[in-house]
């Protein structure tokens, strides 16, 4: 027979249980090991694959059921799949490509842009992509606490030349819904700021994160919403995913998408023009094509930037104008991102 206090935990984890969002549910569910990750997929385990002792693999089942089966070449699994290729040495590639880590004014902000300021809110994500450039990102150091908040929203408030917030991570849609309503509602009483925008995969690899809360939350807010959705490919965009991205668009969220240049993903100018119809056709404008950051780990998703120029002008070629994302290159100490000089080569 059970005692008192275990009938309380039992009733603890229970209540904790049914109060979880769908979304928090679908999280919790993700796969984490290679075992499970390449049954779902059909196929048998790879002799390159390997078990990283950190960013380990996660991927949501969600974008798990997007992977063509038993296809090992699939773009959405060479995303996500952790390879020994990440262990090769590469010249010029850091822990730290972009050198964030001193530009914090105060723990969890970043202020290189004059007019734009940027919150790691979290180190959580719901996908580890491979390539990721803050996959050595010291979040510990850079996650912000309750005291660090309002001293972020503090320097906000009094740098009038501030006048967009960008939430990151991470991604801040990983963050519970009690959590992001604090950021989003105290942003959104900053009188000086005028577009609050939030970059995010996670409706990408997680759609059922774009619940009613989150719609009804995103609806009483008075500044602009941007949302920019990390998208690689075009097998990302699935019928669940446009239903979820029209409930944004219902309350006045515009939907932009940026995507990097991975070699063997879409390092092909009809899998990037069919990217941008199909996020068009979602309701999402392309914004950034971003040449890879050099990340450690990363290098093998390296695309030269003489190729990544050809695409450009092959793009142009295929898209009206308002479809061809800026191709664009993040560089340490630079005020904004680079655009790519596309002149630079002879065509």
């Amino acid at each position: 027979m059970l005692n008192l206090k275990s009938q309380t935990n039992i009733i603890k984890i229970t209540d904790a249980a049914d109060s979880m969002a769908a979304w928090q549910r679908d999280l919790a569910n993700s796969v984490q090991d290679l075992q499970t990750l390449y049954r779902l997929v059909g196929l048998p385990e790879c002799e390159n694959s390997y078990r990283p002792k950190s960013f380990g693999l996660r991927v949501p089942k969600a974008f798990v059921d997007k992977i063509e089966k038993a296809n090992p070449k699939d773009p959405l699994l060479l995303q996500i799949l952790p390879q020994a290729q990440e262990l090769n040495a590469a010249a010029g590639y850091t822990h730290d490509p972009l050198a964030e880590n001193g530009q914090s004014p105060i723990k969890g902000l970043l202020h290189k842009y004059k007019s734009r300021a940027l919150v790691t809110v979290t180190g959580a994500c719901a996908v580890h992509c491979r390539y990721c450039f803050r996959q050595h990102f010291d979040y510990q150091a850079n996650t912000p606490n309750h005291d660090d908040m309002a001293q972020i929203l503090s320097y906000i408030r009094h740098d009038k030349s501030i006048d967009e917030v960008l939430l990151s991570g991470g991604d801040p849609l990983s963050l519970s819904h009690r959590r992001l309503t604090a950021w989003l509602t105290a942003l959104d009483a900053l009188p000086n700021i005028h577009t609050i925008r939030i970059h995010t995969r996670t409706p990408v690899v997680l759609p059922s994160r774009i619940d009613e809360p989150l719609i009804e939350l995103i609806a009483g807010l008075s500044k602009h919403i941007v949302m920019v959705l990390h998208i690689n490919h075009a097998n990302e965009i699935d019928e669940t995913l446009k239903v979820q991205l029209a409930q944004l668009k219902r309350v006045g969220v515009t939907l932009l998408s940026q995507t990097v240049l991975l070699k063997d993903i879409n390092d092909d100018a009809d899998v990037l023009a069919k990217l941008s119809h199909t996020a068009f056709d979602a309701g999402v404008l392309p914004y950034y094509l971003h040449i890879l950051d050099k990340v450690v780990g990363a290098a093998h998703f390296d695309v030269p930037i003489e190729r990544a120029v050809e695409l450009y002008w092959q793009l142009l070629e295929r898209l009206p104008g308002y479809l061809v994302p800026k191709l664009v290159q993040e560089l340490p100490n630079k005020p904004h991102k680079m655009p790519v000089d596309v002149y630079q080569f002879n065509r």
